[in-house]
């Protein structure tokens, strides 16, 4: 999977890293850059982030919010950062793209196309 580098908060990274039992996520964190979040540039992708993204495999744009499991609610677009859309899009930055693979063994490239930030 190749990707830019990624950019986790230290609440975020000190979060995730207790799950520790999911292969892609543990990767993912083991590349990030890990900031304070007064760090934190605003155009990354992070935990209850809302994001538009292109999934360039397909070509549809999709706007979801990335949340802890217990969050995720499919209907509202809350999805789980163990999902494999939300696991690709943590840390990345406006305009970066990510070939991310998904369960039905195709692989994907996602382009993040906007991030906004609950206050």
């Amino acid at each position: 999977m190749e990707s830019e580098n990624l950019i986790l908060s230290e609440q975020d990274y000190a979060r995730l890293s207790l799950f520790k039992n999911d292969a892609l996520l543990r990767d993912e964190l083991g590349r990030a850059v890990v900031v304070s979040a007064d760090q934190m540039p605003d155009n990354v992708v992070r935990m209850h982030s809302r994001v538009i993204y292109l999934d360039k495999s397909n070509g549809l744009q999709r706007e979801v919010e990335l949340c802890f499991p217990e969050e995720a609610d499919f209907k509202s677009g809350k999805i789980s950062v163990f999902s494999p859309v939300g696991t690709a899009l943590i840390g990345l930055k406006v305009g970066h793209e990510i070939e991310w693979p998904f369960p039905n063994g195709e692989s994907r490239r996602l382009e993040v196309v906007g991030v906004t930030h609950a206050p």
